[in-house]
């Protein structure tokens, strides 16, 4: 059985959550030296993930119940958050564990 975090954030529990990963997602990308290379798959991806997001929490295909209740522009503020941190992370464990390979693809030392 998991711990229930929920009991100890309450509403703040996605929110928590979402800085946690954002976390590991900052510090994976500052040692695989990445953070631009991410910060540019996030701002292709988020118009797309915006609308994707907007629409299936519009028409019910699910709903968040640890949330802070805070909306933007439609949607709960984590939602935002966990659009930036997703892509973010997904470039933090790529560049982590092929960054070194891309580089020694370029000649590289082959270390």
């Amino acid at each position: 059985m998991l711990p229930d975090i929920g009991a100890v954030f309450g509403p703040y529990t996605y929110l928590a959550s979402e800085v946690a990963f954002g976390t590991l997602a900052v510090v994976l990308l500052s040692r695989a030296a990445a953070l631009r290379r991410a910060a540019v798959t996030v701002a292709a991806l988020y118009p797309v993930a915006y609308v994707w997001d907007w629409y299936t929490l519009t028409i019910g295909v699910f709903s968040i119940e640890l949330r802070t209740g805070v909306d933007l522009l439609g949607i709960p503020v984590e939602e935002h958050i966990f659009m930036v941190v997703v892509p973010a992370l997904v470039v933090a464990f790529h560049e982590t564990i092929h960054g070194r390979e891309r580089d020694d693809d370029r000649g590289g030392d082959g270390v």
